[in-house]
């Protein structure tokens, strides 16, 4: 399956990163990772808010068979980290024909549906072999689930659920995504299970998806511990001084 722009092969992966392609004959190290080997920093780090949880960003693409794959251990992953970080989704559009699927992860969002419907998304696409890449599909598709088609072809089609769509192509943008999955985490540092292949060229598909989300554990501990050493932004500054 062909889910990048620009596409190389990594122990079978087609993928590729606009952050930089790694190819250094060392062995990963998930819970010591190395800049520049196991993980990358953003050049341009991007804003995120200032609580003390980490954001991480999942971007992802409902076509992308590895996406589903990283997807059936994310939800489990993430209920783990309690209130350590704070989780998003961004679905990806590297051509305008992907936003139909855009639409339907933030209008499932919309309507509270992501923990009942987002992975039978990936189900119905990868297992089924079904096709969900228009408006008329994916209404149809939401149809099937229970939900009430005039209700959520007004959220599919509302402003709200456009606006997010655009904006996650901006922050696609900003983090320079080539392909997915991609993991970024605090706006700053990004991995993947292709960057674990390259120093990993031996490990079976499970092994890379397990070794990535273990270092995104030690690059979230990474994250958090420079967080406190970070001064506190002004507002916050003053409040606490009250």
């Amino acid at each position: 399956m062909r889910f990048l722009q620009r596409a190389f092969t990594i122990v079978g992966l087609s993928l590729n990163f606009g952050l930089g392609l790694v190819t250094a004959s060392v062995s990963a190290s998930p819970a010591n990772p190395v800049a520049g080997i196991d993980y990358q920093i953003l050049q341009t780090p991007q804003s995120t808010d200032f609580s003390k949880k980490v954001e991480v960003i999942e971007f992802f693409w409902y076509n992308c068979l590895h996406c589903s794959v990283l997807e059936l251990m994310m939800e489990d992953w993430v209920a783990k980290q309690g209130d350590k970080i704070d989780f998003k989704r961004v679905p990806i559009q590297f051509d305008p024909h992907f936003l139909p699927q855009q639409k339907l992860y933030y209008a499932l969002e919309a309507m509270d549906q992501v923990p009942a419907i987002h992975k039978k998304v990936f189900n119905a696409i990868h297992v089924q072999h079904q096709r969900l890449d228009t408006d008329a599909t994916i209404i149809d598709f939401a149809v099937k689930q229970g939900l009430d088609k005039a209700k959520f072809t007004d959220v599919f089609n509302s402003f709200s659920v456009q606006f997010k769509a655009q904006r996650a192509k901006q922050m696609q943008d900003a983090y320079k995504i080539d392909g997915v999955p991609m993991i970024a985490i605090d706006g700053r540092f990004m991995t993947a299970p292709s960057i674990m292949a390259a120093t990993m060229p031996n490990a079976a598909e499970p092994q890379l998806f397990a070794a990535t989300m273990q270092l995104v554990d030690t690059l979230i501990v990474k994250a958090a511990a420079e967080k406190n050493r970070m001064p506190a932004p002004p507002a916050q500054a003053q409040a606490k001084k009250k």
